[in-house]
């Protein structure tokens, strides 16, 4: 019991004084956002001239509608507010030449362009896209939402199907937090930090660059420079994808939606533990949300939420079987 009791109060102060040598999230934040403008600079410097290029509009009624836009410089939004105010305001990602490509991306040369929306006839590519950003979203709350005593490393982000009932976000919290059991408030806290992001109407805006880049944006997190290694890897192109939504940058392995008001119900259902993995204890954070567009009547919205609490199966590397949770009256201060 004593040398139990020796080995906690020794863990607290090494992570006590490894606290105060890392860095503060404020100046992580400050450092990753300088390494993006930095390269959003760069890129938009390629483009010292204005080159035009023809970007031909596809979709009901626009069909032969012909639009001149500035090479590197214009984007799919950039041509919606040619069009309509129904056009900005709805289209959440875009189709260039038949492919993928987030609304405040630049175009580099003449392209065919199909705005999409969350009431197309197959609306899979944008569910997908707002999938992957309900849980981006997620994730930017969880980083900011402890107090700066305490750590919050963000896993790598794994492809979760709509179909699955809730999007993901796994996380290690500080070791000190380890017996921590979130309780209902802690979940409505998470969730009112996602809905001040929401009300605030942040761009996702995207940015390709190479890895070293990428390394450097994520120099303070070895759990995100790995995944930075990976996702190059697996890119033909040897890049990677960054967004930058207010001063959270993050990875991604696929297009986001173009800004977090294209949200609407949005809660964050439950906070599992998955035991220990090789960066601590793993937890898998998960929410439920419709978009602006597509509203659910409260009952319905109960039982899609039952659904979001249990846990969802994402195979992969590192996941253990989930321990029985933890007895502990302990709350961290959210913000």
């Amino acid at each position: 019991m004593a040398s139990r009791t020796v080995c906690r109060v020794f863990q607290r102060r090494f992570a006590s004084a490894v606290a105060a040598q890392r860095p503060s999230l404020a100046e992580v934040r400050s450092q990753r956002n300088a390494v993006f403008s930095r390269e959003q600079a760069r890129q938009r410097a390629l483009y010292p001239r204005i080159e035009k290029i023809e970007v031909s509009m596809q979709g009901p009624g626009l069909d032969g509608a012909l639009l001149v836009m500035n090479k590197g410089m214009s984007t799919p939004l950039s041509c919606a507010r040619h069009l309509t105010e129904h056009h900005v305001t709805n289209s959440a990602l875009a189709l260039v030449d038949g492919e993928p490509w987030p609304l405040h991306q630049p175009l580099t040369h003449s392209c065919s362009l199909t705005l999409l929306t969350f009431k197309d006839n197959d609306p899979t590519l944008v569910n997908e896209a707002y999938w992957r950003s309900c849980a981006a979203l997620l994730g930017q709350v969880l980083e900011t939402a402890f107090k700066d005593d305490y750590t919050v490393e963000l896993l790598s982000t794994r492809e979760v199907p709509v179909l699955s009932g809730a999007f993901c976000c796994d996380v290690v919290l500080d070791p000190q937090l380890d017996s921590w059991t979130p309780s209902e408030e802690s979940l409505r806290s998470l969730t009112r930090g996602a809905q001040q992001l929401i009300h605030q109407d942040l761009a996702w805006e995207p940015l390709e660059v190479a890895p070293s880049v990428a390394l450097e944006a994520f120099s303070h997190s070895r759990c995100k420079q790995e995944e930075v290694e990976q996702k190059a890897s697996q890119n033909p192109k040897g890049t990677v994808m960054l967004y930058r939504c207010g001063d959270h940058v993050l990875l991604s392995g696929g297009p986001l939606v173009a800004r977090t008001g294209l949200c609407s119900q949005y809660e964050v259902t439950a906070l599992h533990s998955l035991g220990q993995g090789s960066w601590g204890l793993h937890r898998r954070a998960q929410g439920l949300s419709l978009p602006l567009q597509l509203q659910a009547h409260h009952t319905v919205w109960r039982k899609l939420r039952q659904r979001a609490e249990k846990l969802v199966d994402v195979p992969g590397p590192e996941v253990a079987a989930p321990p029985s949770p933890p007895n502990s009256p302990q709350l961290p201060a959210s913000h």
